[in-house]
């Protein structure tokens, strides 16, 4: 399926990959000190533009790539999250990051689950991992609720190799595991 027309669905929200329109959010939430914090920090304009082009072009390239967040309800782009991994990246993750006037709504999660089910189904990806700074409680609850541990102290590339992170992860098998189980308490 071309890109263009990949769209995954949740209960309260649209995951579809990046359009020219959702440029605007995606800057402004980058010069949020709090949202930036732990996707690079802050970003001047220009900066922020070249960050959205390269998500843009790991789509055309690589086949995936952070998804745009759309907000059902209000059709606001809310966030990025999904599959990506450049070149040196400890594993193929599943991050995100959502604007903090939707923090607390259990969108990274609801979002997450539905793409880790992608990754694994469509891509054939057999582990996710998600880079998660140590002081980032927030992503570490999203990460157990996803089902993920934490496997201890990673690496990133150049040049982010000063950044401290723990690999949080975990295999095809252990999420196929616990959907089954979800499933069958519904």
């Amino acid at each position: 399926m071309p890109a263009d027309q990949l769209q995954l669905e949740t209960a309260r929200l649209i995951l579809r990959p990046l359009r020219s329109e959702d440029f605007e959010p995606w800057a402004q939430m980058m010069t949020d000190s709090q949202a930036a914090r732990f996707i690079g920090g802050l970003q001047v304009r220009a900066v922020a533009w070249r960050g959205f082009m390269t998500m843009a072009g790991a789509w055309h390239l690589q086949g995936f790539a952070m998804f745009s967040v759309i907000e059902r309800a209000t059709g606001r782009w809310v966030g990025r999250l999904g599959p990506w991994h450049p070149e040196g990246w400890p594993g193929p993750e599943i991050g995100w990051a959502i604007i903090r006037e939707r923090w607390g709504r259990g969108y990274a999660t609801e979002g997450a689950a539905a793409t880790m089910d992608w990754v694994f189904d469509v891509l054939g990806w057999n582990q996710v991992i998600h880079s998660i700074a140590p002081d980032n409680i927030a992503s570490q609850v999203v990460a157990r609720k996803l089902g993920s541990s934490n496997h201890g102290p990673g690496r990133l590339p150049a040049p982010f190799e000063d950044t401290r992170i723990d690999i949080w992860a975990q295999t095809r098998a252990q999420w196929c595991t616990r959907r089954g189980q979800q499933h069958e308490r519904q």
